[in-house]
C-alpha cells in the first residue's frame, strides 16, 4: 500500500491527536459485511507508516452510562448490552451485535470523548478518532445502519454539558444521511447539523426541506446530492453554503462525521469525490475552527469501505490538520453548476446570509 506522507519540515507545529486501538476490531460482523474489522487493520498499517510531525496517539476510554444517556434512552443502552451478551444478535439486516459489540461501541464513543477532552485541555489542537462501529445512524432508541451509539451526537452533548459550550457545529460528509444525528438536534439551536449526502439513498432521510423545527428551525442544513456528484459540486457547496453558514453560526467547537464512502471507488455509493475533494472539505472546516474557536476540531470515522480509498482519505485529512495548506484557496469555477447545490442555496437563504 502506498501511503501519502507530508514533509514534517514544512508543517506548522499544530499538534494533532488520533485515537486508534486494536480493540476496535473486537466488534464482529457476518462474513462479507462491509463494516468489517479489517478497516481497523488498514488504519493500524497506515499509522505505522504515516509520517507527520506533532502527531499524538491518544488512548481511548469507554463512554460511561452517563455519557451515553445524554443522547440515548437508558432502556435502549441496556438492550444493546444484553443483545451483545447473548450475541450474535441482529437488530436489522445490516446491524449485528456480537459478544464484544457493546464494549467496542462504548470504546468508540468514549474514544471521541477522550479526544475532545484533550483538545479542550490544549494538549492537541485537533484530531481524528479512528473508531468502529460508526455512529451517525444510531437513534436515541434504535440501532441501525451498522451503528449502535451515535458517537458524534454523544460528543456534542458532552461538550455542552461538561464545558458549557453554547454552539457546536457538526458537519457530516458520509455519503449516507446521518438520520440519528439530525434527529438528536432537530429542535436544538445549540447544535448546527450540516449533511452532504447522496439522495435518494439509505436511509431515505435528509431531504431539502428538513431544516429543523421549533427552536432549531434553520439549524439543520441538508445537501441531498444525486448520484454522480463529485469534487466540483462538493467544493461549491462548501464554499457557497457550508462555510458561510458555519461562520455565521460562530461555533465553539467543530465536529466532523468523516465518512469516506463518498469516495468515487467506494462500493456502497455512486458519489465521485476524490481525495482532493476530501482535502477541500477538511480545509474549509479547519478554517472555520481556526477563525472561530481557536482551531478546536475533531473528526470521527463513519463509513468508508474501500480500504485503499479509506487510508488515502484519512492520510489526506491528517495532512490538512497539520495546517500547511489552511490558507490555500480551493478553486471554484464561479457559477453554481449543480442544480442540487443551487436548490440548497435558495432554501437556506431563508435562515442565513448567502448573498
Amino acid at each position: 500500500m502506498k501511503v501519502k506522507t507530508v514533509d514534517a519540515s514544512i508543517c506548522r507545529m499544530i499538534k494533532t491527536g488520533y485515537v486508534l486501538d486494536p480493540r476496535y476490531r473486537d466488534h464482529h460482523v457476518p462474513p462479507d459485511h462491509p463494516e468489517r474489522p479489517e478497516r481497523i487493520d488498514a488504519l493500524i498499517d497506515l499509522m505505522t507508516e504515516y509520517d507527520r510531525e506533532a502527531l499524538v496517539q491518544i488512548k481511548p476510554r469507554p463512554a460511561t452510562s452517563d455519557d451515553l444517556e445524554r443522547n440515548h434512552d437508558r432502556w435502549y443502552i441496556d438492550k444493546v448490552r444484553s443483545a451483545a451478551k447473548e450475541g450474535p444478535y441482529a437488530f436489522d439486516l445490516d446491524t449485528h451485535a456480537s459478544p464484544l459489540s457493546f464494549d467496542t461501541a462504548c470504546l468508540a464513543a468514549g474514544g471521541l470523548l477522550e479526544l475532545c477532552d484533550r483538545v479542550m485541555a490544549g494538549d492537541v489542537q485537533n484530531g481524528f478518532a479512528f473508531v468502529r462501529p460508526p455512529g451517525h445512524h444510531a437513534e436515541s432508541n434504535r440501532a441501525m445502519g451498522f451503528c449502535f451509539f451515535n458517537n458524534v451526537a454523544v460528543a456534542a452533548r458532552y461538550l455542552i454539558a461538561k464545558y458549557g459550550l453554547e454552539r457546536v457545529l457538526i458537519v457530516d460528509w458520509d455519503v449516507h444521511h446521518g438520520n440519528g444525528t439530525q434527529n438528536s438536534f432537530y429542535e436544538d439551536r445549540n447544535v448546527l447539523y450540516v449533511s452532504a449526502h447522496q439522495y435518494p439513498h439509505y436511509p431515505g432521510s435528509g431531504v431539502l426541506d428538513e431544516v429543523g423545527a421549533g427552536e432549531g428551525l434553520g439549524f439543520t442544513v441538508n445537501l441531498p446530492f444525486p448520484a454522480g456528484y463529485g469534487d466540483q459540486e462538493y467544493v461549491q457547496a462548501f464554499n457557497r453554503i457550508v462555510e458561510p453558514i458555519g461562520r455565521q453560526f460562530d461555533p465553539d467547537f467543530v465536529l466532523i462525521s468523516a465518512g469516506f464512502d463518498c469516495h468515487r471507488t467506494d462500493p456502497l455509493s455512486q458519489a465521485l469525490v476524490t481525495t482532493n475533494g476530501v482535502a477541500a472539505m477538511t480545509r474549509s472546516l479547519l478554517r472555520i475552527a481556526r477563525d472561530h474557536c481557536d482551531g478546536k476540531c475533531t473528526a470521527v470515522l463513519e463509513g468508508g469501505y474501500n480500504l485503499a480509498a479509506l487510508t488515502e482519505s484519512v492520510a489526506c485529512v491528517l495532512d490538512e490538520m497539520g495546517g500547511e495548506h489552511l490558507d490555500d484557496d480551493v478553486e471554484d469555477d464561479g457559477e453554481i453548476t449543480g442544480a442540487a447545490v443551487s436548490a440548497v442555496h435558495s432554501i437556506q437563504r431563508q435562515f442565513w446570509d448567502l448573498s
